[in-house]
């Protein structure tokens, strides 16, 4: 099993870039809003019950995947310190399972930031979708760093399309495509 964790801040690209991933692998895609959209529906958002069963559903679906050698990609905005134990555990349930994790980061200029959260697709979705909740999240949680304890590959999604930046990183971690 291959587990594909893009992050990075929001509007960085990345459940356009993992939807874009999903075509050329056919890796499952299971991002970021599946979980929070789910346990979102009887709790009350940012609460401690809230972050819990999110964090939790989130793993047990993950190691799920592992234990099943099922090919997933995985989204999640990254607060270094915050969420480096549920990292942490995601690595060790997927190596448990002689599974690979292959960490993508996302990031974007601030200013590109701040015109893609604005978009109505974003605020469908449930998502961040203006300048000041933007500005406040960097305020609050140190969302520009890379994950410190395993090798990402960065990638600045600024000036890219999402086609592009999926084909990089098929081609860095080896993923077979779908035409393969």
């Amino acid at each position: 099993m291959r587990l594909v964790f893009i992050y990075g801040p929001p509007a960085s690209g990345k459940l356009t870039v993992a939807t874009e991933l999903a075509k050329l692998t056919g890796f499952k895609l299971f991002h970021n809003h599946v979980s929070i959209q789910f346990v979102q529906s009887i709790f009350e958002f940012g609460t401690k019950t809230f972050w819990r069963l999110t964090g939790k559903y989130r793993l047990e679906m993950i190691e799920q995947a592992a234990k099943d050698g099922i090919d997933t990609i995985f989204t999640f905005v990254y607060s270094k310190g915050e969420d480096d134990r549920f990292v942490g555990d995601v690595l060790k349930s997927v190596r448990s399972h002689r599974g690979q994790v292959c960490f993508v980061r996302l990031y974007c200029d601030r200013k590109e930031l701040v015109r893609r959260v604005k978009s109505s697709q974003r605020r469908r979705m449930g998502k961040i979708a203006t300048a000041k909740m933007l500005s406040d999240l960097f305020r609050r949680y140190n969302l520009d760093l890379e994950i410190p304890f395993h090798r990402s590959l960065s990638i600045d999604t600024t000036n890219r399309t999402p086609r592009n930046v999926a084909k990089s990183i098929v081609r860095r971690y080896r993923l077979s495509s779908r035409s393969d």
